[in-house]
């Protein structure tokens, strides 16, 4: 009962209320609605501010990545570049060494044709050298044996004094003819 009395109390109370303007939870929402307007403005800066200063710095990350994109691409374009002018050197220097390795060839197959053919004109040179030292050693085996067989024809037919003669002028006879 305590409560309804309380309660009536208050009705009665309200009923000849004062306007709801001057009621005082009308005056503190009023305070706070207006305090929390001055609190708003600088709390609003400040995370405008918080807010401003991590989009500048997310904007500074971006253009970082940004370089380092754009670093990272050149760098990529110039070892491109690089590979391709290795490839190129190296196609270059293969098609030197073979052009190198043909030139060689050649010239080797050449030094071995001239290399046969002056063994072959040596062997020529020694045949004909063996043949004019075979010729020459035939010639004078046949001259000594003519030799010996005109003197022995003329020593049985001929008189020693005209054999001796005889002798003498077909050796200088010989000796002009060798010369």
């Amino acid at each position: 009962m305590f409560i309804s009395q309380a309660f009536a109390a208050d009705a009665a109370h309200g009923a000849h209320a004062a306007p709801f303007w001057q009621a005082p939870e009308f005056l503190v929402a009023i305070a706070f609605v207006v305090m929390m307007a001055l609190a708003l403005k600088p709390v609003s800066r400040a995370i405008a501010s918080a807010l401003d200063l991590r989009a500048e710095k997310i904007k500074t990350r971006l253009d970082d990545a940004q370089k380092l994109k754009e670093d990272a691409q050149d760098m990529l374009a110039r070892y491109q570049r690089r590979q391709a002018q290795a490839l190129k050197e190296a196609e270059e220097i293969i098609a030197h060494a073979r052009a190198e390795a043909e030139r060689l060839s050649k010239q080797a197959a050449k030094d071995l044709e001239d290399s046969l053919k002056r063994r072959e004109q040596q062997a020529v040179e020694r045949i004909a050298q063996a043949e004019a030292k075979a010729v020459k050693e035939v010639r004078d085996i046949v001259i000594d044996i003519a030799t010996q067989a005109a003197e022995k024809a003329i020593a049985e037919h001929l008189p020693a004094a005209a054999a001796a003669s005889l002798i003498d002028a077909a050796i200088k006879d010989a000796g002009a003819k060798l010369n």
